[in-house]
């Protein structure tokens, strides 16, 4: 009895000291977790708002953050920031991120950065292209589709050649459109002649269903997309949902 009554007595040590180990170690990774989270937000800080600053302000701020700053070669055209300080930034405001990041900046050009290149017979992107060389914006762009023109050839401009300006709106021209047709009605055809004369036609049909309908042999149309009456051009979608 005395022998038995001291195994249990030592079995019941262990399993204490195993249960001790164990909550120490589930303690100590708790610890690490804990320093590992608090490490990883001590390295994060706000970027700082550089708009308007000169290169010289924007370069004391970041540093101030524990941050590099990288000055882009281009320049934004801004109507409200005097040329050589700062109109863009990345990241924004604001934005959290890590020590020793570079924030990108691009500078002003100025109120009235040049007279406007000619644009009109240039490709659309040897438009934007020469825009961003003369540090001008692209406020924005209408199209006309017209066989008279070059296809994605600059047709007009907002202003006139050589006018000054900060940003410039452009008239491409998308070329001649294609042959349009008008849907027809397709409900209560045969499915399958129907398919095979738009296919020939350059149009993709798609049976996207079949379903039993009393009265109807199988292999009727019932539903059809586009409805008829549509404008569609070659090489568009068609569903048609069929009788089973």
């Amino acid at each position: 009895m005395a022998r038995r009554k001291q195994s249990r007595n030592v079995l019941l040590r262990i399993a204490k000291t195993i249960v001790m180990l164990g909550a120490f170690g589930v303690a100590y990774a708790l610890f690490a977790l804990v320093g590992l989270q608090l490490g990883l937000q001590n390295r994060e800080v706000l970027v700082p708002d550089l708009t308007n600053l000169t290169p010289e302000e924007a370069s004391a701020a970041v540093s101030a953050a524990n941050l590099a700053l990288r000055i882009e070669s281009t320049r934004r055209v801004n109507q409200s920031i005097e040329a050589g300080r700062v109109a863009d930034q990345d990241p924004s405001p604001s934005v959290v991120t890590r020590h020793g990041r570079s924030v990108k900046i691009w500078l002003s050009s100025g109120l009235i950065p040049g007279a406007a290149p000619t644009l009109i017979g240039a490709s659309e992107r040897a438009a934007r292209q020469r825009l961003a060389e003369a540090s001008f914006a692209l406020q924005g762009m209408a199209e006309i589709r017209s066989a008279r023109y070059p296809t994605d050839a600059v047709v007009a401009q907002e202003s006139p050649p050589r006018g000054r300006g900060q940003a410039i709106w452009l008239l491409v021209n998308r070329g001649e459109r294609e042959s349009t047709y008008v849907m027809p009605d397709l409900i209560g055809v045969d499915a399958t002649t129907a398919a095979e004369v738009l296919r020939a036609s350059g149009f993709r049909v798609t049976v996207v269903g079949d379903h039993p309908y009393a009265g109807v042999p199988a292999g009727i149309v019932l539903r059809q997309a586009p409805q008829a009456g549509f404008q569609i051009a070659p090489g568009e979608p068609i569903s048609l949902e069929v009788s089973q």
